[in-house]
């Protein structure tokens, strides 16, 4: 049996991974002094409301030795673990370290994604779909690598204090954090690993419409999945998505309400326009 772990920066909970044959560990955050497993323990807008009330939080992998005991629960069966992007998060490392803790250990297959949120997701439901397709892991996994390389991420932060504590973001793209009048556009860059500077745009319509202008050169089309993920601020989500649709006829486009990790990461009311190859 091929089983598929996966954390929550697929903005998938356990319960819905369930229900997609994949199972699930949560991302942890902190608030107030307290720990938490995102989706279990607390909830987007509990933690949202929490960070708008002036509370500054922290944000980590799954507990090492919650993989650990996966993958001894699991010895006799093949493992694929999808992480997310290493060097956004030690997700990829820690899975590593668990690995190499467990003995025998060949059963274990990890894959880093270089990506996060919608790309991720979608890398998880393929893989899913492959395997219940009767595909064996080496085929399901060449065609995973192949997807992950199309993935384009780009983050518009509203605050871009939340990326400067965290360490996601270039040491040239974190002094954008004073032009408190400028929109600054992040972009995944050095193989997934930070956040650098893509743009500044003078407003927030322009912002998007220099990430726009950048999906039709690189010929975005209904062959890629793009998603519009946002940290409650749905309907400035809802005015890009209608934008997409306008430069990219027929786009096959998803909104997704980000969690509490990356409430932590990108920042309230933050948005992440993203795509993947199909």
């Amino acid at each position: 049996m091929l089983r598929i772990l996966t954390d929550t920066s697929t903005l998938y909970s356990i319960e819905e991974g369930k229900k997609l044959g994949i199972d699930v560990i949560p991302l942890q955050v902190t608030i107030q002094g307290r720990h938490y497993r995102e989706f279990e323990e607390i909830d987007a807008k509990t933690f949202y409301d929490l960070i708008k009330a002036g509370n500054i939080p922290t944000s980590s992998q799954p507990a090492v030795g919650e993989v650990i005991d996966y993958f001894e629960e699991h010895r006799n069966d093949e493992i694929l673990v999808l992480c997310m992007a290493d060097g956004l998060s030690g997700t990829y490392a820690s899975c590593e370290g668990a690995k190499a803790s467990v003995h025998p250990n060949d059963h274990i297959h990890i894959i880093n994604t270089k990506t996060l949120c919608g790309p991720h997701r979608y890398l998880v439901e393929l893989a899913a779909k492959l395997r219940d397709e009767g595909k064996n892991l080496a085929e399901i996994t060449a065609i995973l690598n192949e997807k992950i390389e199309s993935t384009i991420s780009f983050l518009l932060p509203q605050d871009f204090e939340f990326l400067r504590r965290g360490g996601r973001c270039t040491a040239v793209a974190a002094k954008l954090g004073g032009l408190l009048k400028l929109q600054p556009v992040m972009m995944q860059v050095n193989d997934g690993k930070q956040l650098g500077k893509f743009a500044t745009g003078r407003s927030f319509d322009l912002a998007v419409k220099t990430i726009l202008n950048h999906l039709v050169e690189k010929k975005i089309n209904v062959q890629h999945k793009i998603y519009v993920s946002h940290g409650f601020a749905q309907a400035q989500a809802e005015r890009i998505i209608e934008r997409i649709k306008a430069v990219i006829p027929q786009a096959d486009v998803e909104m997704l309400l980000l969690s509490c990790a990356f409430l932590t990461q990108g920042g309230p009311e933050c948005i992440a326009i993203q795509t993947i190859e199909k």
